[in-house]
């Protein structure tokens, strides 16, 4: 779940990473089964969500802007939050047994901090699809949508995240620095035009009444 510590913690190692003049990627996956299971709803449940909220613009910021391209390894699910890391991520590459799900409609909330990065990635339709529906999804159509780059067997996911790192190993960092600029010149505009209201938005929906019924009955 994406706790305090989670949150604080991968941005000083993303932050220690990319500033290592050796580095040509940076791999983001998962020591567990799961990838990502959202919002620490133990966290949310007692209060403060918008230095929460805040930390995870951060993140996604972060992600986007570092001059080192970010690789994402998807093993296991990924719900809710979690989609923000991939979404602000610049190669994702998932087994075909993964699968998602933007839940935050079930829990009285909206994915207002992710949208930051996800809208950029989805087509209008898929977005107001999955978004309100809250359905479970896989790879496939994830790559379908624009979420994911690639998606592969399980079997085969280390070697194509390998062949991946392979790729981004052979350039200078330059050439890595200064695309990765181009490509995400819109998305850190659009991060930092609505960054502080979605952030806002996030910690009001986590405070009301509905919310707080709706993750106690979870």
């Amino acid at each position: 779940a994406l706790s305090r510590q989670l949150v604080t913690e991968l941005a000083e190692h993303l932050a220690t990473a990319d500033a290592d003049p050796s580095a040509r990627a940076v791999l983001v996956r998962s020591s567990g089964t799961v990838f990502c299971s959202g919002a620490d709803l133990s966290e949310a449940a007692s209060g403060g969500m918008e230095e929460g909220a805040r930390a995870l613009i951060a993140l996604q910021r972060q992600i986007a802007s570092a001059a080192t391209p970010v690789v994402v390894e998807l093993a296991g699910p990924v719900r809710a939050g979690g989609l923000g890391i991939v979404g602000a991520a610049d190669i994702v590459i998932a087994a075909e047994t993964v699968t998602f799900a933007l839940t935050e409609v079930r829990l009285a909330l909206a994915p207002a901090v992710i949208s930051a990065t996800l809208l950029p990635r989805l087509t209008d339709r898929a977005a107001a699809d999955l978004f309100l529906t809250a359905r479970t999804f896989d790879a496939v159509e994830a790559v379908a949508v624009g979420l994911v780059t690639k998606a592969v067997p399980a079997a085969a996911l280390d070697g194509e995240v390998a062949r991946a790192l392979t790729d981004l190993g052979r350039a200078y960092p330059q050439g890595l620095r200064e695309t990765k600029a181009l490509l995400n010149r819109d998305l850190l505009a659009r991060i930092d035009a609505l960054g502080d209201e979605l952030a806002a938005q996030s910690a009001e929906l986590f405070g009301s009444d509905e919310a707080r019924e709706a993750m106690t009955a979870f």
